[in-house]
Protein backbone atom coordinates (compact mmCIF):
# COMPACT_ATOMS: atom_id res chain seq x y z
CA UNK A 1 0.00 0.00 0.00
CA UNK A 2 1.00 3.63 -0.63
CA UNK A 3 2.54 6.26 1.68
CA UNK A 4 0.36 8.72 2.88
CA UNK A 5 -1.94 6.66 4.90
CA UNK A 6 -2.81 6.82 9.11
CA UNK A 7 -1.84 4.13 11.70
CA UNK A 8 -5.77 3.41 11.79
CA UNK A 9 -6.05 2.91 7.91
CA UNK A 10 -3.10 0.15 8.08
CA UNK A 11 -4.50 -1.43 11.24
CA UNK A 12 -8.06 -1.77 9.27
CA UNK A 13 -6.28 -3.28 6.24
CA UNK A 14 -3.99 -5.38 7.94
CA UNK A 15 -6.64 -6.92 10.09
CA UNK A 16 -9.93 -6.25 8.73
CA UNK A 17 -12.64 -6.92 11.16
CA UNK A 18 -16.32 -8.71 10.51
CA UNK A 19 -14.66 -9.50 6.72
CA UNK A 20 -17.26 -12.45 5.34
CA UNK A 21 -20.91 -12.95 4.67
CA UNK A 22 -24.07 -13.39 6.64
CA UNK A 23 -25.93 -16.74 4.74
CA UNK A 24 -29.47 -15.26 6.37
CA UNK A 25 -28.69 -11.78 6.60
CA UNK A 26 -31.79 -9.70 7.29
CA UNK A 27 -30.25 -7.05 4.67
CA UNK A 28 -27.93 -7.14 2.45
CA UNK A 29 -26.15 -3.87 0.67
CA UNK A 30 -24.03 -3.65 -2.88
CA UNK A 31 -22.12 -0.89 -4.40
CA UNK A 32 -19.26 -0.42 -6.71
CA UNK A 33 -17.17 2.19 -8.44
CA UNK A 34 -16.81 2.16 -11.97
CA UNK A 35 -14.17 4.14 -11.83
CA UNK A 36 -11.91 2.71 -9.73
CA UNK A 37 -13.58 -0.95 -9.93
CA UNK A 38 -13.66 -1.33 -5.98
CA UNK A 39 -16.88 -3.26 -5.08
CA UNK A 40 -18.23 -3.83 -1.46
CA UNK A 41 -20.93 -6.23 -0.20
CA UNK A 42 -22.48 -5.56 3.31
CA UNK A 43 -24.50 -8.02 5.26
CA UNK A 44 -26.70 -7.07 8.48
CA UNK A 45 -28.63 -9.37 11.23
CA UNK A 46 -31.35 -6.59 13.16
CA UNK A 47 -33.00 -7.49 16.19
CA UNK A 48 -35.46 -5.04 17.78
CA UNK A 49 -34.55 -2.00 15.90
CA UNK A 50 -30.58 -2.84 16.36
CA UNK A 51 -27.28 -4.14 14.06
CA UNK A 52 -26.77 -7.13 16.15
CA UNK A 53 -24.06 -8.53 13.73
CA UNK A 54 -22.60 -6.58 10.31
CA UNK A 55 -20.01 -8.18 7.78
CA UNK A 56 -18.79 -7.49 4.58
CA UNK A 57 -17.05 -8.59 1.47
CA UNK A 58 -14.83 -5.99 -0.29
CA UNK A 59 -12.89 -6.58 -3.75
CA UNK A 60 -10.71 -3.05 -4.12
CA UNK A 61 -7.88 -1.36 -2.88
CA UNK A 62 -6.55 -1.22 0.95
CA UNK A 63 -8.02 2.13 1.68
CA UNK A 64 -11.33 0.28 0.24
CA UNK A 65 -11.07 -3.15 2.75
CA UNK A 66 -9.61 -0.67 5.79
CA UNK A 67 -13.16 1.65 5.07
CA UNK A 68 -15.09 -1.65 4.79
CA UNK A 69 -13.48 -3.07 8.24
CA UNK A 70 -14.48 0.37 10.09
CA UNK A 71 -17.69 1.20 8.72
CA UNK A 72 -18.76 -2.59 9.76
CA UNK A 73 -17.15 -1.57 13.28
CA UNK A 74 -19.11 1.86 13.71
CA UNK A 75 -22.02 -0.13 12.66
CA UNK A 76 -22.54 -2.82 14.64
CA UNK A 77 -24.68 -2.39 17.80
CA UNK A 78 -26.29 0.77 16.50
CA UNK A 79 -29.98 1.21 15.75
CA UNK A 80 -31.33 1.69 12.71
CA UNK A 81 -31.46 5.25 12.61
CA UNK A 82 -28.09 5.49 14.58
CA UNK A 83 -26.54 3.54 11.23
CA UNK A 84 -28.12 5.68 9.03
CA UNK A 85 -26.58 8.75 10.32
CA UNK A 86 -22.74 7.15 9.71
CA UNK A 87 -21.47 9.28 7.01
CA UNK A 88 -18.88 8.87 4.44
CA UNK A 89 -17.06 12.24 6.45
CA UNK A 90 -17.70 10.02 10.07
CA UNK A 91 -15.95 7.26 8.29
CA UNK A 92 -12.59 8.96 7.22
CA UNK A 93 -12.45 11.04 10.40
CA UNK A 94 -12.71 7.85 12.28
CA UNK A 95 -9.69 6.66 10.25
CA UNK A 96 -7.87 9.50 10.85
CA UNK A 97 -7.89 10.71 7.25
CA UNK A 98 -7.74 9.24 3.70
CA UNK A 99 -5.78 10.60 0.61
CA UNK A 100 -8.11 12.92 -1.27
CA UNK A 101 -7.94 10.05 -4.10
CA UNK A 102 -9.03 7.56 -2.06
CA UNK A 103 -12.02 9.40 -0.45
CA UNK A 104 -14.50 7.57 -2.94
CA UNK A 105 -13.46 4.55 -0.95
CA UNK A 106 -15.26 5.88 2.19
CA UNK A 107 -18.39 6.94 -0.02
CA UNK A 108 -18.54 3.24 -0.62
CA UNK A 109 -18.64 2.40 2.50
CA UNK A 110 -21.43 4.53 3.84
CA UNK A 111 -23.46 3.65 0.79
CA UNK A 112 -23.32 -0.19 1.57
CA UNK A 113 -24.47 -0.01 4.79
CA UNK A 114 -27.03 2.21 4.00
CA UNK A 115 -28.29 -0.21 1.22
CA UNK A 116 -28.05 -2.68 3.19
CA UNK A 117 -30.34 -1.11 5.96
CA UNK A 118 -32.89 0.04 3.04
CA UNK A 119 -32.71 -3.54 1.88
CA UNK A 120 -33.86 -4.97 5.13
CA UNK A 121 -36.32 -1.86 5.76
CA UNK A 122 -38.17 -2.34 2.54
CA UNK A 123 -38.56 -6.67 3.32
CA UNK A 124 -40.29 -5.83 6.73
CA UNK A 125 -42.27 -2.05 6.55
CA UNK A 126 -44.00 -0.13 4.07
CA UNK A 127 -42.41 1.19 1.37
CA UNK A 128 -43.45 4.22 2.28
CA UNK A 129 -42.31 4.22 6.14
CA UNK A 130 -39.10 2.91 4.84
CA UNK A 131 -38.53 5.66 2.49
CA UNK A 132 -39.38 8.18 4.79
CA UNK A 133 -36.64 6.70 7.27
CA UNK A 134 -34.36 6.85 4.51
CA UNK A 135 -34.97 10.14 3.61
CA UNK A 136 -35.09 12.19 7.34
CA UNK A 137 -31.36 10.25 7.49
CA UNK A 138 -29.99 11.83 4.74
CA UNK A 139 -31.46 15.06 5.55
CA UNK A 140 -30.09 15.42 8.84
CA UNK A 141 -26.69 14.44 7.50
CA UNK A 142 -27.06 17.49 5.16
CA UNK A 143 -26.73 15.73 1.79
CA UNK A 144 -30.23 15.05 0.62
CA UNK A 145 -29.19 15.66 -2.91
CA UNK A 146 -25.72 15.54 -2.71
CA UNK A 147 -23.62 13.10 -4.00
CA UNK A 148 -19.95 12.25 -5.18
CA UNK A 149 -17.95 13.07 -8.47
CA UNK A 150 -17.67 9.56 -9.98
CA UNK A 151 -13.86 10.58 -10.93
CA UNK A 152 -12.62 12.36 -7.61
CA UNK A 153 -15.18 12.13 -4.95
CA UNK A 154 -16.09 15.54 -4.50
CA UNK A 155 -19.19 16.75 -3.45
CA UNK A 156 -21.69 17.43 -6.51
CA UNK A 157 -25.40 18.56 -6.61
CA UNK A 158 -27.15 15.06 -8.15
CA UNK A 159 -29.04 17.82 -10.86
CA UNK A 160 -25.67 19.44 -12.08
CA UNK A 161 -23.62 17.44 -14.72
CA UNK A 162 -20.15 19.17 -14.36
CA UNK A 163 -17.60 18.84 -10.93
CA UNK A 164 -16.13 22.18 -10.58
CA UNK A 165 -12.68 20.64 -8.30
CA UNK A 166 -11.62 18.07 -11.38
CA UNK A 167 -13.57 19.82 -14.59
CA UNK A 168 -14.94 16.63 -15.75
CA UNK A 169 -18.60 15.71 -16.65
CA UNK A 170 -20.65 13.10 -15.76
CA UNK A 171 -23.75 11.91 -16.70
CA UNK A 172 -26.86 10.41 -14.62
CA UNK A 173 -28.31 6.88 -14.85
CA UNK A 174 -31.74 7.65 -16.37
CA UNK A 175 -33.37 5.05 -14.27
CA UNK A 176 -31.47 5.04 -10.94
CA UNK A 177 -30.39 8.77 -11.00
CA UNK A 178 -27.10 7.07 -10.05
CA UNK A 179 -23.85 9.84 -11.14
CA UNK A 180 -21.89 8.07 -13.30
CA UNK A 181 -18.62 8.61 -15.49
CA UNK A 182 -19.19 9.82 -19.21
CA UNK A 183 -18.28 6.63 -20.74
CA UNK A 184 -20.21 4.04 -18.63
CA UNK A 185 -22.00 1.84 -20.85
CA UNK A 186 -23.73 0.44 -17.87
CA UNK A 187 -24.92 1.73 -14.63
CA UNK A 188 -23.58 -0.78 -12.27
CA UNK A 189 -26.46 0.32 -10.04
CA UNK A 190 -29.13 -0.76 -11.63
CA UNK A 191 -27.50 -2.30 -14.44
CA UNK A 192 -29.47 0.15 -17.05
CA UNK A 193 -27.99 0.56 -20.47
CA UNK A 194 -26.56 4.20 -20.95
CA UNK A 195 -27.00 5.59 -23.89
CA UNK A 196 -24.47 8.19 -25.26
Amino acid sequence: MATGYTEEVMDHFRNPRNVGEIPDADGIGEVGNPVCGDMMSFYIKVKDNRLTDVKFKTFGCGAAIAVSSMTSEMAKGKTIEEAMKITRQTIAEKLGGLPPQKMHCSNLGADALHKAIENYLNKGKPVKEAQAIVKHAAEEEGHAEECACPYCSSPVDKKSAFCKPCGKNFVNCPKCGMLLAENVSQCPECHTEIKH
